[in-house]
C-alpha cells in the first residue's frame, strides 16, 4: 500500500516537473486558417476567414462585410487589436468566443504574413 502511494506520488511530481513541449501548449490551426494564411487575400469572400462560417457569414454579408478585406480593415481600424475585434465580432455579428478569437487570430497571421 505503502508502495503504490510512494510510485504515485513520485509519477505525480516527475509529470508536474516535466516541461511541456511547445506543441501542447500550441493552439490547433485549422486547414482553413492555413488557407487563408498562406496566400494574399485578394478578393477572398469573407466566408472564407477562420471562425467564419455560413451562418455569420451572412450576417457580416447583410452589415455590408462581403469580402475578407473589409473585415481586415475593421481590424486595421482597431488598431490590429484581437481583443477589440473579437469585442466587434460578439457585438455586430454574435459570435461566440471562439469564432471571434479564431478570426482575429487569422486576421493577426494574415497580417503578419503579408503586412
Amino acid at each position: 500500500m505503502f508502495v503504490s502511494r510512494f510510485i504515485l506520488f513520485v509519477t505525480l511530481i516527475f509529470t508536474i516537473s516535466l516541461p511541456c513541449s511547445s506543441s501542447r501548449l500550441a493552439m490547433s490551426t485549422s486547414q482553413k486558417m492555413k488557407d487563408f494564411t498562406s496566400e494574399p487575400m485578394g478578393d477572398k469572400p469573407v466566408k472564407a476567414l477562420a471562425g467564419i462560417g455560413e451562418v455569420l457569414g451572412d450576417k457580416l454579408i447583410e452589415e455590408g462585410f462581403t469580402y475578407a478585406y473589409t473585415v481586415l480593415g475593421q481590424f486595421l481600424v482597431l488598431g490590429k487589436d484581437e481583443e477589440l475585434l473579437k469585442m466587434w465580432l460578439k457585438d455586430r455579428v454574435r459570435a461566440n468566443s471562439k469564432q471571434a478569437g479564431d478570426c482575429a487570430r487569422c486576421l493577426k497571421e494574415w497580417c503578419d504574413a503579408f503586412l
